[in-house]
This record gives C-alpha cells, structure tokens and sequence, in this order.
C-alpha cells in the first residue's frame, strides 16, 4: 500500500487532519495535520496550515507548523516555512526561508521540543575547618 500517492490538486481546499497510508503531494490547500507512512510533497503552489509528520518531506510551497521528516527534509528554493523542522537529514536550497529552529541529529524525529535548561549559579562550598 505504500505506493498510493495522495493528491490535494490546485484549487482545492482541505479543512481537516489528513492521514494516509503512502505519499500526499499537495498542490492545493490544507487547513490540518498530515501523518503519511511514506512521504509528503508540498508543490510551489501548495499551502499547509498544520503540522507534517512523515519519513521523508519535501516542500516548493508553503508550511505554516512543524515539520518531522523521519528520514529526511528537502526545501527547495521556492519553500517558505514558518515553524520548526526536525530529521535526521535536511537538505536547504539557495532561497528557501525558514522562521523557526532546525533540530537536526540521528534522533531529531523521535525527540519532543524540551524548554532549554535553567542555569542556576553554583553555591560557593567552604571547607570545614579544624582547630
């Protein structure tokens, strides 16, 4: 089954989560999450209002929300993203925009977002004197 490519064409508009066993290639609109088992593919005239979460992406069009490619993230010149990205690999055009954070390491997928960690000063420690 993951051979099925899903297609969201020009002219089109999804209000809604959409899950799919294979690949979305969205040319159209998606006001919504996408989970797909295999791949996403945002085309130059594509709009996603809503988190990706799949193994491997690629975006021409526009992404509004975090982006998880498993595998891999390709942004091609023509992207523009407004949230953060999270894979193991990611692969950034010359001209492509992103506003957010890249979380790129071998887990970047699994791992939640975490608030950074406070620093607090340490205590000086005096030593017990004898007399």
């Amino acid at each position: 089954m993951s051979d099925v490519v899903s297609v969201v064409a020009p002219g089109m508009t999804i209000l809604g989560d959409v899950q799919c066993d294979g690949t979305v290639r969205v040319e159209g609109k998606i006001e919504g999450s996408i989970k797909a088992t295999k791949s996403v593919v945002v085309g130059k005239g594509g709009r996603i209002t809503g988190d990706i979460e799949t193994q491997d992406v690629v975006v021409a069009g526009t992404v509004v929300g975090t982006v998880v490619g498993a595998s891999r993230v390709e942004l091609q010149e023509t992207c523009k993203i407004e949230g953060d990205i999270r894979s193991r690999r990611v692969k950034l055009e010359e001209g492509g925009q992103i506003e957010g954070r890249l979380h790129m390491t071998t887990k970047a997928a699994d791992k939640k977002p975490t608030a950074a960690p406070s620093i607090q000063p340490k205590k000086p420690q005096h030593a017990a004197r004898r007399s």
